[in-house]
């Protein structure tokens, strides 16, 4: 039986501040196997993570990431209301990835184009990576399956993945024609009927977000999915308790 792969959901966020450098740091530290993150354009064109297109949820600016420069963004606080986080910052995707380079951890950048289609970002993303050497260990996903057709058509050996809240009518086979590999349901989708056990047998890889609880954590990897999840801690701890049940 493989091992599941746990990822840490905007790093380990339950522990620091969502998508910022102290809660990737802290994914690496508890030991997930891999980082979850969310990529945006500043006005000037530079690639920062971040999850909402507003700024208004989890720093202490206001408007949409887009119409403010790579500076502007730089000043604010991206506490989001943690306290201890004063000084934390919106990282740059080059920050965050080359932070967690040496650990050899894998990186799952979610585009966020499935709002605003962001020009250019699919091959800013990838130039970034290539030139990290970092591609072999990179999943591309979004909500926006155009913005995947374009990470494909610019890298047709880059690993990516269809995003979805809703369910789709057979998106395994969709995903297969299109020689996507990986699909991304909510934990909400995969309680309906036999979703997850179809999903798990379409043989591409899944990956479910996002997944906080005990009971939830277990049932997952004990069914052979990957999670994505606040609290690498406890799936950690989940998965060590499920290898000992398996022996």
């Amino acid at each position: 039986m493989k091992q599941v792969k746990i990822y840490a959901h905007r790093g380990a966020s339950a522990y620091a501040p969502e998508n910022t450098l102290p809660a990737f740091q802290a994914a690496m530290e508890q030991g997930a196997d891999g980082i979850e993150l969310d990529v945006h354009l500043s006005r000037d064109g530079e690639l920062v993570v971040i999850h909402d297109e507003e700024l208004d949820r989890t720093t202490n600016g206001t408007g949409l990431v887009k119409d403010h420069t790579l500076a502007e963004l730089k000043k604010l606080c991206a506490d989001n209301g943690m306290s201890g986080y004063g000084d934390v910052r919106i990282p740059t995707l080059q920050e965050v990835l080359e932070l967690v380079k040496p650990s050899g951890m894998l990186v799952n950048i979610e585009l966020k184009t499935g709002i605003l289609w962001y020009e250019g970002i699919e091959k800013k993303t990838l130039d970034l990576v290539e030139k990290l050497g970092m591609k072999n260990r990179t999943v591309y996903s979004s909500f926006n399956h155009y913005s995947i057709a374009e990470v494909q058509r610019l890298a047709p050996k880059a690993e990516t993945a269809y995003l979805f809240g809703d369910i789709p009518c057979d998106v395994e086979k969709y995903a297969a024609a299109h020689n996507v590999k990986g699909l991304h349901p909510g934990l909400y989708n995969v309680k309906m009927g036999n979703l997850l056990q179809v999903y798990l047998d379409s043989g591409l890889a899944v990956r479910v977000w996002t997944v906080n609880g005990e009971e939830d954590l277990h049932w997952l990897m004990k069914e052979g999915a990957d999670v994505i999840t606040n609290d690498p801690r406890l799936a950690l701890a989940v998965r060590d308790r499920l290898a000992d049940e398996m022996k």
